[in-house]
């Protein structure tokens, strides 16, 4: 019996190989091809002993890709599953100069993109309005307030009164972890922010406030199972 699987290094190849049961029903593993369709060849670096070290580099789950492929990846699935319509806004451009070589045709010779004026990402899911900023950080233990502008926090408030779905979605990089934070948290840490009190959310009050989007083979990142909890807390927060 043969099992075909794939292995994702972080090389961003895909291994194919063969797990065969034997007599004794023993699982054993045989490779069969690269990517490229050259036939797999044993390696010192990673056939036995201590040696097998070289494995510990395998990346799972998101880790080494940004948080919008990551986000991209999951609406695609959800796409095409039919189980939400969610898509990235396009960044504003603003047009300097343009000539017109032809008259049916122009070319922009200068632009500019400008600060967006609302938040990352809306679409609809089981009739709610989903609406969300996403952000990733290097810093281990806080998310720095900083780059979240004003008017996207003005817009989310607006949708959040009319009661769409609305939260930013924070990775911290170095410690490899996501979380939703709702609006209704958020608005507090902002609060606090622009009174002058503190310039950033500290991970513990994002884990203890906020819901934990693990990684995961497809999609990548489930994050709406974190936004079905949201939904139901704020259902019952919102009667």
């Amino acid at each position: 019996m043969y099992c075909v699987f794939r292995i994702y290094t972080n090389l961003s190849l895909v291994f194919h190989y063969n797990v065969v049961y034997n007599k004794q029903q023993t699982c054993v593993v045989k490779f069969m091809n690269y990517p490229n369709g050259k036939p797999y060849r044993k390696n010192s670096a990673i056939d036995g002993g201590k040696k097998t070290a070289a494995f510990s580099n395998i990346e799972y789950g998101g880790r080494g890709m940004s948080l919008e492929k990551d986000i991209e990846h999951s609406n695609t699935f959800y796409l095409k599953s039919d189980i939400a319509v969610i898509h990235k806004k396009p960044t504003p451009v603003q047009i300097v100069n343009v000539n017109y070589p032809k008259r049916s045709k122009a070319v922009i010779n200068e632009a500019y993109f400008r600060t967006p004026s609302t938040t990352d990402y809306n679409g609809v899911y089981q009739g709610y309005y989903i609406d969300f900023e996403a952000k990733e950080t290097k810093n281990k233990t806080s998310f720095p307030l900083n780059n979240i502008h004003d008017h996207q926090v003005e817009h989310m408030k607006n949708a959040y009164q009319q009661k769409g779905i609305v939260f930013l979605m924070i990775r911290f990089k170095t410690l490899d972890e996501v979380y939703l934070l709702p609006y209704s948290k958020f608005e507090v840490f902002w609060k606090r922010y622009k009174d002058n009190i503190k310039k950033s959310i500290t991970v513990d009050e994002i884990r203890k406030n906020g819901y934990h989007i693990p990684y995961q083979y497809q999609p990548r990142l489930d994050y709406l199972k974190a936004v079905d909890k949201l939904i139901l807390d704020e259902s019952e927060d919102r009667v």
